[in-house]
């Protein structure tokens, strides 16, 4: 930070030293050559995103949920109403092991999930995949529900209990003690990726970066960074005052949160996670009841564009695997069902009924996505924000969904949309940095074994640094990343389910029978 600081001064020093022209032109190289080398960095991270999200992952993520909802016969979906009365019902019991309470752990997930992919990932995925891509994502949660599932299950039944009560758990500990130490070696490989995607995507990067450009837009919505009378300089280059300012106080509260470790963020997360769930949820049903006369075709043209996007986008999306890949990749972003990560919460569960943490775990995805997502999606196609022709990407596009849908309540509708976004926006992310910290935290005790603590400590220090650079990088380069190992992590995670499907279902079977003769705590 000292040097960050003295770069700047130094860098300030030296330009007003300088005639105005002088200035002109040395900004003018300067974002030239930044630009440059982006457009060469974001290219190649936008190659290595489309080999890891291609057509192989697609595939094994849809089929292995398939897969398990035929395995389970449908019973986790038949037993969904039993999953929402176990999350409110509280502790199973005095004789319950764990760290935290099942509808802690579950927060704890959602403060993962519930993020900007429910609101600048649901726009990017409609914005580039057009209208169908909505609908691809609903098929991939609806089938991730058993993933989920079958997740949460094996993580309480794999679980290891330290002798003070500390829990480890997750895909990395149902690889190695469900199928044996010859395969710890992907196990190593899920953690590995765990902390990357932790440190590098989904956790840190992306969710800042929608926190910060949600800021500027209300704040200080006509920025240039070529303008040196106004902004902060950083790294180079000149940012919005309002950036570099939510971007230090958002580090800042990360780093008082993630020093309690499970049982902070747990307790943020109970808070924070079902307070904006609900608030977001009610202003959506409202911006829809206001444009009531147009949601059942919206809900037409989705699914008709989810097989023939080509005839609504006007040649913008001319395949379905490209609406397919656009929906499933941010789909998977939002609920994260298969990358593995949710199951590391719910390890930490008081439960001795792995089977019930499992049904518990499946009502994230089922919130998450075919909820909040669902509710997002139609508010940008019933007001044609994702239309090409308006050239808006990302968080604009919800914005301007909002400003249009919310039009009823007055000329300020438009800030009004704006200043709600952009605190859902910072709540959200805020919890699902927290959460990922906690992932990847476990993932990395996981590798270097003991001494663990020691490592962590400096591992949250790193983690905090990232949190606070991850506004000044550009939105491809941030989806990419976050897209890439995502992916990555999936594979380990999926190759687990399938071999220990049959695991799944006899856990499940026995359950199930157990509790319809009365043996089951409620």
């Amino acid at each position: 930070m000292t040097n960050i600081v003295s770069t700047a001064t130094t860098a300030l020093k030296v330009i007003a030293a300088e005639p105005e022209a002088a200035q002109t032109a040395q900004v003018a190289q300067t974002v030239e050559a930044t630009s440059d080398w982006l457009a060469g960095f974001t290219a190649i991270v936008d190659k290595i995103d489309g080999y890891v999200w291609g057509v192989p992952l697609i595939g094994a993520i849809l089929v292995t949920g398939l897969l398990l909802t035929c395995i389970l016969r449908f019973t986790h979906l038949f037993n969904l109403r039993e999953a929402f009365r176990i999350m409110f019902a509280g502790d199973e019991g005095k004789g319950a092991r764990g760290e935290v309470s099942q509808f802690g752990a579950l927060c704890t997930a959602l403060s993962a999930t519930i993020g900007t992919g429910n609101i600048v990932g649901v726009a990017t995925a409609i914005g580039t995949g057009g209208p169908g891509a909505l609908f691809w994502m609903e098929v991939a949660a609806f089938f991730g529900m058993a993933t989920k599932y079958a997740e949460g299950l094996l993580a309480v039944k794999y679980r290891e209990i330290t002798p003070d009560g500390r829990v480890l758990g997750g895909p990395f500990y149902y690889i190695e003690k469900g199928l044996g130490s010859k395969w710890k070696w992907l196990a190593v490989l899920f953690a590995f990726f765990g902390v990357t995607a932790g440190i590098m995507g989904i956790g840190t990067i992306t969710q800042i970066h929608g926190i910060t450009s949600a800021v500027q837009r209300f704040f200080d919505p006509g920025f240039n960074p070529a303008d040196m009378t106004t902004g902060i300089q950083l790294f180079g280059t000149t940012y919005s005052t309002p950036v570099v300012i939510a971007g230090v106080i958002v580090t800042v509260c990360v780093g008082l949160v993630v020093i309690g470790g499970l049982q902070r963020i747990a307790k943020v997360s109970t808070v924070i996670v079902p307070f904006m769930a609900v608030f977001y949820l009610v202003i959506i049903v409202l911006l829809l009841f206001g444009n009531l006369s147009k949601v059942t075709s919206a809900i037409e043209l989705i699914v008709r564009a989810a097989f023939n996007p080509s005839a609504f986008t006007g040649g913008m999306v001319g395949t379905i695997f490209i609406a397919m890949q656009k929906g499933i990749a941010r789909g998977i972003f939002s609920n994260e069902a298969g990358l593995g990560s949710a199951p590391i919460a719910a390890a930490a569960a008081k439960t001795n009924e792995p089977a019930r943490q499992g049904l518990v775990c499946m009502t994230g995805t089922f919130i998450d996505t075919i909820v909040i997502c669902t509710m997002t999606g139609l508010a940008i196609v019933v007001t044609g924000a994702w239309e090409p022709s308006l050239g808006l990407k990302g968080v604009d596009i919800t914005i301007e969904a909002f400003s249009r849908g919310l039009a009823f309540l007055g000329p300020n509708s438009g800030t009004i949309a704006s200043f709600f976004l952009m605190t859902a926006l910072a709540f959200f992310a805020f919890t699902t940095i927290l959460g990922w910290d906690y992932y990847s935290e476990k993932c990395l005790e996981y590798l270097v074994g003991s001494n663990r603590m020691g490592v962590v400590r400096i591992y949250r220090l790193l983690y905090v640094a990232v949190v606070f650079v991850g506004p000044y990088l550009t939105v491809s380069v941030v989806w990419g990343i976050a897209d890439t190992f995502n992916g990555l992590m999936a594979f380990p995670n999926l190759v687990a389910l399938v071999l220990l499907s049959p695991v799944v279902w006899r856990v499940t079977k026995d359950y199930v029978e157990r509790r319809a003769r009365g043996e089951v705590e409620n």
